[in-house]
């Protein structure tokens, strides 16, 4: 009976967090730390296992509003509950575990554009936008305006005393300089934004009410292979399709060649007036004869994607309220052609490392140790596509965001970048310190406690070239004031390639990270104060 009771109040001494529940017999037989117990239930072995299946060709590369996907959230699912996680009973979820998101799926159906009775083609010799065009079944003119730069400033501007409503306009990209490289605008040898926010050409365009702007593109040919998958695939974007007009001109970019055949003997004059308007910066405008036929249509449908989650309640009655958010996305590049993207890295390792964590957090609850926050574990869709599915979350919270004590997300934690080559026991860690100088410390003490990896806050810094803190999930948390942790271990050569798969995945390092974020987000949900935001932004 001493042996019992010395039992119990040394296990009392270990436990270490929250309110404990009465002792029962089965709360008896557990010894040690119960973050080390359940940490340890994330082992390299279940890990291979699972994402062995996450990043398998039958998931056909996960991509959203897909059958892959499909597939991927259907197997995610089925983990939830082998776990016995009782589905979530709240508004805006399906079936328990799904949040369903509608998509609005746009790409070109028709893109033509003919001159002088010639057809130019699409990518070749030309190249447009869908986020800037509206539909235009046809466009015919006899005439085409050249219009310099298609800048309108009190410094400078192509549009004084000069009519262009209905009219179709041809311009330069950029902006004019003077011979010594300064800006006619900005009087500087720095650049206005009339040079970089092409955009805004195409506001003043409609706001002028010009018809169609024709920008001529020197680099076309290369921008058409650097923009081309924006120009080709398919995009997505939260909720149904948008009727409202745009506030952008239609236009097309054009190569040099083009605009020569646009605007004949004089598009032979292109680079002296281009020089002439640098020289005295003051505009050029004319107008030629030219017959051009142009039509753009682009077609739209409706397709949904689901997040996926699963919620450990907490026991703790004045506490449960509170959630701490744990997620990664599981969405990645679908097919391409006939190749496979399997995405084992990007972000196979995150998901399974979140399947893991689920059932770590079903366990301790199981046995009577369950956190005293309440714990949402979230698969978001949409990553790829713009962190489209943490924003509609985001956007529409099946639980309250005033309640959401932090975002702990994960996103490539399976290879070993070059920086690191002779050190695989490290993780980038972004975002700890940007709202609450707790959560950063909370990290810092539970990896000199538990797992005493290299922790790597070069991608933290706040002028960090990659801005990796923008593009990730847990950003769109972090942009409403929550605070948030961002776990992740670099870039590698196959990035985004058909060459991430699971035999490239370091197994051992990923248990090791994936047991830091379950001690970090264990003692965010246990601890008696919730982390506040006290970083000024």
């Amino acid at each position: 009976m001493r042996l019992l009771i010395f039992s119990f109040v040394m296990l009392i001494a270990n436990l270490g967090f929250g309110q404990i529940p009465p002792p029962t017999k089965k709360n008896l037989i557990v010894k040690g730390d119960l973050q080390t117990k359940y940490a340890s239930t994330i082992t390299a072995k279940e890990l291979k296992e699972i994402l062995t299946v996450i990043a398998s060709d039958e998931m056909q590369g996960r991509e959203t509003a897909t059958p892959g996907q499909k597939k991927a959230e259907e197997y995610i699912v089925g983990k939830i509950k082998s776990f016995g996680i009782p589905p979530v009973e709240r508004e805006g979820v399906t079936d328990g575990y799904l949040q369903m998101m509608p998509f609005s799926k746009e790409s070109w159906g028709e893109v033509t554009f003919k001159v002088n009775g010639k057809e130019f083609q699409n990518l070749r010799d030309f190249y447009c936008f869908r986020s800037t065009n509206m539909n235009l079944p046809s466009l015919k003119t006899d005439e085409v305006m050249f219009l310099g730069y298609g800048i309108d400033d009190e410094s400078y501007s192509d549009y004084n005393g000069v009519e262009v409503e209905g009219k179709v306009i041809m311009i330069f990209g950029g902006e004019p300089t003077n011979k010594h490289g300064e800006s006619w605008i900005s009087g500087t040898e720095k650049a206005s934004n009339w040079a970089s926010n092409w955009k805004k050409k195409l506001k003043v365009a409609k706001e002028k009410g010009v018809k169609m702007v024709l920008m001529i593109d020197p680099k076309s040919g290369d921008n058409i292979g650097r923009f081309r998958r924006w120009l080709v695939e398919p995009s997505l974007s939260v909720g149904l399709p948008e009727k409202k007009e745009k506030n952008t001109a239609n236009s097309y970019y054009i190569s040099p060649e083009m605009a020569m055949k646009i605007l004949g003997k004089k598009g032979k004059k292109l680079k002296k007036i281009r020089k002439k308007i640098a020289k005295k910066g003051i505009p050029i405008s004319f107008t030629v004869a030219s017959n051009l036929e142009m039509r753009q249509m682009k077609q739209q449908e409706i397709s949904y994607s689901s997040n996926v989650m699963a919620f450990i309640e907490g026991r703790d009655e004045n506490l449960k309220e509170e959630i701490v958010v744990i997620s990664a996305h599981y969405d990645h590049l679908g097919i391409r052609g006939e190749d496979v993207y399997n995405g084992a890295d990007d972000n196979g390792s995150g998901t399974t490392a979140l399947i893991e964590m689920a059932q770590a957090y079903a366990q301790a609850k199981a046995d009577g140790f369950g956190p005293n926050r309440s714990v949402l574990l979230i698969w978001v869709s949409g990553e790829e596509k713009g962190l489209l599915g943490s924003k509609y979350y985001v956007e529409n919270p099946i639980f309250p965001l005033e309640n959401t004590v932090v975002d702990v997300n994960v996103d490539m934690i399976g290879r070993v970048d070059e920086a690191h080559e002779s050190n695989s026991r490290y993780i980038y860690v972004i975002g700890s310190d940007r709202l609450s100088s707790e959560l950063h410390e909370i990290n810092e003490n539970m990896n000199n406690k538990y797992t005493s990896i290299e922790l790597d806050y070069t991608f933290n810094a706040e002028d960090d070239p990659n801005r990796y803190y923008y593009r990730s999930d847990h950003y769109n948390f972090a942009e409403l004031g929550i605070p948030a942790i961002f776990y992740f271990s670099g870039v590698h050569d196959d990035y985004h390639k058909i060459t991430d798969t699971v035999e490239k995945i370091e197994f051992e390092k990923m248990t090791e990270i994936a047991r830091l974020v379950f001690h970090t987000s264990w003692q965010l949900a246990n601890q008696e104060k919730r982390i506040e935001v006290d970083v000024d932004q």
